[in-house]
């Protein structure tokens, strides 16, 4: 099983935007062949970073993600609004 977890710092303007985007996709992300569940998190003082963790069964899973349109598409519309670059680490429970 491997984790995903993201980091994202957007721009303030795009914040209610982000949710809406991340709440229509989840779904379909969590359909994603491998998958096992992703969730977002928001941080609790600085309210314009947020976390993506996502579950996969393993690496290649999570790659065939990467690769697909559903991920472009999404990642197309919210990278104009980063205030920061992203972040990403793939984790394995030891």
């Amino acid at each position: 099983m491997l984790t995903r977890l993201v980091k994202m710092q957007f721009n303030e303007e795009f914040l209610t935007e982000f949710q809406e985007t991340f709440k229509a996709v989840q779904p379909k992300i969590a359909a994603f062949k491998g998958c096992k569940g992703v969730q977002l998190l928001q941080d609790q003082h600085e309210i314009n970073i947020f976390f993506t963790i996502s579950l996969w069964e393993d690496e290649d899973h999570l790659e065939d993600y990467r690769r697909s349109n559903l991920f472009r598409e999404t990642w197309t519309s919210i990278r104009p609004h980063f205030a920061a670059k992203p972040e990403a680490w793939s984790l394995l429970a030891p």
